[in-house]
């Protein structure tokens, strides 16, 4: 399995990230992806990924965190960008996207960084990490004006059939987390029953998002075992046949080899 969304530069993996990835391998994933949330945490996502193989980052700006960004951000990511131009484990652009839950939110300000940061994904011939919250129409409306090129994923997916089917047109892929797991996401069960296999990534968001029967608890990138089952479950595929078809088109997407 591969972990499509993982904090893992966050606490509680910053304390020992060796023990953090063994346990991991050892229950199966294989690699991580690992969005960066801003300049702040760049060059410390890098470092990490030059440490242990099978970790690979993506760089971009997160929405959430508008504020602790300085006005001249995408211009510092464009260069970070050239610079990681040939390195193998730099393999998106992102976290980034629209973030309209956020108090005293500057929508323009956000709306002109995920424009600038389609473009520069499509410049460097990479996938985009998304994020939103109570933006949908806003960030579907700025990917058909600026369609990602090597195509990218909506992590942590929680809407409906049709919202589904609108990013899968413009070659988004599907993060399954685990949102999944608790029974009262009735509506995200449905949609995701019925979505291509072909379409879906895991990811955990660890260490947010926790998985049922572990709220309050940091999340773990070894809990996609559990997102797996849930998800054979309602599906009715078998977990070889999620983990399988699912490692495929995340390596595709990111074109990373396991």
């Amino acid at each position: 399995m591969i972990d499509s969304h993982c904090h893992f530069d966050f606490a509680p993996f910053s304390n020992n990230p060796a023990q953090a990835w063994i346990q991991a391998q050892q229950a199966g994933v294989k690699a991580i992806i690992i969005p960066t949330v801003g300049g702040s945490n760049w060059q410390p996502v890098i470092e990490l990924c030059r440490q242990f193989s099978g970790l690979y980052y993506g760089l971009g700006i997160h929405p959430f965190f508008s504020r602790q960004h300085s006005i001249d951000v995408v211009d510092e990511l464009t260069r970070q960008l050239t610079k990681a131009n040939n390195d193998d484990r730099c393999v998106a652009v992102g976290e980034c996207g629209l973030d309209f839950a956020v108090a005293d939110v500057n929508r323009d300000q956000q709306l002109q960084w995920l424009q600038a940061q389609l473009q520069l994904a499509n410049k460097y011939d990479l996938p985009v990490i998304l994020h939103c919250r109570k933006a949908f129409p806003e960030l579907l409306k700025l990917l058909r004006q600026h369609p990602p090129k090597m195509g990218g994923v909506y992590h942590g997916f929680s809407g409906s059939y049709q919202q589904a089917t609108q990013l899968i047109d413009l070659g988004i892929k599907i993060g399954i987390g685990g949102t999944i797991t608790y029974s009262r996401a009735q509506k995200t069960r449905a949609t995701i029953a019925k979505l291509p296999l072909s379409t879906l990534l895991l990811e955990t968001d660890a260490p947010d998002m926790p998985v049922f029967g572990y709220q309050g608890q940091p999340n773990r990138p070894e809990r996609l075992v559990d997102i797996v089952t849930v998800l054979a479950d309602i599906r009715g595929d078998t977990y070889a046949q999620i983990a399988q078809a699912t490692t495929l088109t995340c390596t595709e997407l990111f074109q990373i080899n396991v």
